[in-house]
């Protein structure tokens, strides 16, 4: 038997059994993984809200402690920003000589986020296994998507994911139009955004039924099942990934994870509190009182 020269040293031998191990745990450990923590998708997600959190807070550090509003005072939520490639956002948005009034959709909010805070529009995507498995009906925004004018165009010439703002954005945000848009002064567990809204269309699919939904908590004592159709559509019905005001993020098995165990998708009935239950919104849906929260995301609207 040959001896080794010094301790620590490995043979052939040694050297393939860490090989062959390695090949074994790559092929075992991804589907523990998925079992467990929800598969990439969901760490995915979770990445991207956190990131938008953290340049939320520095975009409000910058617009006197408010989240990214798009428009202006009294703007309306319309599924769709009037001029996406307009040269200012009095014109893109429809604005008043003041500043007031317009439309705007609700993603053209997040677009700020591209504009002045440098993020990648793939990360406002929810993606499968890798970058290229992005979710059914939905693709990053790109240059040269759309026919723009100039051939100098770039990302922060724009104010929202294009002309069809739905086709580019996986995620809901907290309604900032209204009385109720969120400052970083409000509770720290509220719900500033998550994974789409499940009963507002989407690209990859309809709006749930809302009689299916019912929380399994006192009083509506419903069943799992019954409670797992208030979530999110994005990950198997098990739940969703949530961003919170103080910037953590986590997988909520529930829709009712808000304030006051108020439900995240829908408008509460409650004027003082959250509700679990709610009713669900539409096109120009704003928050009850100032503990509701209401994310949602643009729904896939006709052209005028």
């Amino acid at each position: 038997m040959v001896a080794r020269s010094r301790i620590g040293a490995f043979t052939p031998i040694d050297v393939l059994v860490v090989v062959l191990l390695c090949l074994f745990l790559l092929l075992v450990l991804p589907p523990v993984v998925y079992r467990q923590g929800g598969g990439a998708s969901r760490m995915t997600c979770g990445a991207n809200l956190s990131g938008m959190g953290k340049a939320m807070l520095i975009y409000a550090n910058d617009y006197e402690d408010e989240l990214p509003r798009a428009g202006g005072r009294g703007t309306q939520w319309t599924g769709r920003t009037p001029n996406w490639m307009a040269p200012d956002r009095r014109t893109a948005f429809g604005l008043a000589a003041d500043g007031a009034g317009g439309e705007a959709s609700v993603s053209a909010c997040l677009y700020l986020l591209v504009r002045y805070g440098g993020i990648a529009p793939e990360r406002f995507v929810c993606c499968g296994t890798s970058r290229k498995t992005w979710e059914e009906g939905i693709k990053p925004f790109k240059l040269g998507m759309y026919r723009v004018p100039g051939k100098d165009a770039e990302l922060i010439d724009f104010w929202d994911f294009g002309p069809s703002p739905w086709l580019h954005c996986s995620y809901s945000y907290h309604t900032p139009y209204g009385m109720y848009a969120l400052t970083i002064s409000n509770e720290p567990g509220f719900a500033v955004a998550a994974d789409r809204n499940p009963w507002m269309d989407s690209p990859s699919a309809k709006a749930k039924d809302f009689l299916r939904f019912k929380p399994d908590i006192t009083p509506f004592n419903g069943t799992t099942e019954q409670a797992k159709h208030g979530n999110s559509i994005r990950h198997q019905n098990d739940g969703q990934n949530v961003l919170f005001l103080d910037s953590h993020v986590e997988f909520a098995k529930r829709a009712f994870c808000g304030v006051d165990d108020d439900n995240i998708y829908t408008i509460s009935t409650s004027q003082a509190a959250g509700d679990p239950l709610g009713t669900p919104p539409k096109l120009g849906s704003q928050p009850a009182n100032g503990k509701d929260s209401l994310l949602i995301n643009d729904p896939p609207v006709a052209p005028k």
